[in-house]
C-alpha cells in the first residue's frame, strides 16, 4: 500500500507542475460583466485568447489579459526549461466568482434612499499543457 501511495503522490506532483494557476481577487467589475469576457476564452489557446482580448472593447477584458500574462509567468517559473510555444498552454479552467459588495445610499424622490450595490469579484485561471496530458 505504500509504495502506491508513493507513485500516486509523485503522479500528482507532475500534473501539479504541468499546470500554473493565477487569481485575481477585489477586481471592481461585478461578475457578470467579467463573466461575459471569460467565457470568450475559456478552453482556447493562450496565444489566441491574448489576441481576443487585446482587441475586445470591454473593460473586463484588461484585467483578465493582466491575469493571462500573469498565469503564463507563473508557468515559466515552475517550468523553467521547457519553451512556452512548444508547450501547447491553453486555458484549462477559468471562473468568477462574486466578492464583497460596497454598499452606497443614493437619494430618491420624496424624502427616500435607494441601495446601490458596487459589485466586486474574484478571478481564477489556470493553464493546462496539452503536449504533456497526450503523452500521459
Amino acid at each position: 500500500m505504500g509504495v502506491r501511495k508513493k507513485l500516486r503522490a509523485q503522479q500528482i506532483k507532475e500534473e501539479k507542475k504541468q499546470l500554473a494557476f493565477a487569481k485575481l481577487t477585489g477586481c471592481p467589475t461585478s461578475p457578470r460583466k467579467m463573466r461575459l469576457v471569460a467565457d470568450l476564452v475559456r478552453g482556447i489557446e493562450v496565444e489566441k485568447a491574448l489576441q481576443i482580448l487585446k482587441f475586445n472593447p470591454k473593460e473586463a477584458s484588461i484585467n483578465l489579459e493582466k491575469l493571462l500574462l500573469s498565469a503564463i509567468a507563473n508557468w515559466q517559473a515552475k517550468n523553467p526549461e521547457s519553451n512556452i510555444e512548444d508547450a501547447g498552454l491553453f486555458i484549462k479552467e477559468i471562473y468568477v466568482d462574486s466578492a464583497g459588495m460596497l454598499k452606497r445610499l443614493r437619494p430618491a424622490p420624496q424624502g427616500r434612499a435607494h441601495r446601490i450595490r458596487k459589485r466586486s469579484n474574484h478571478v481564477t485561471l489556470v493553464l493546462g499543457n496539452t503536449n504533456q496530458s497526450n503523452q500521459s
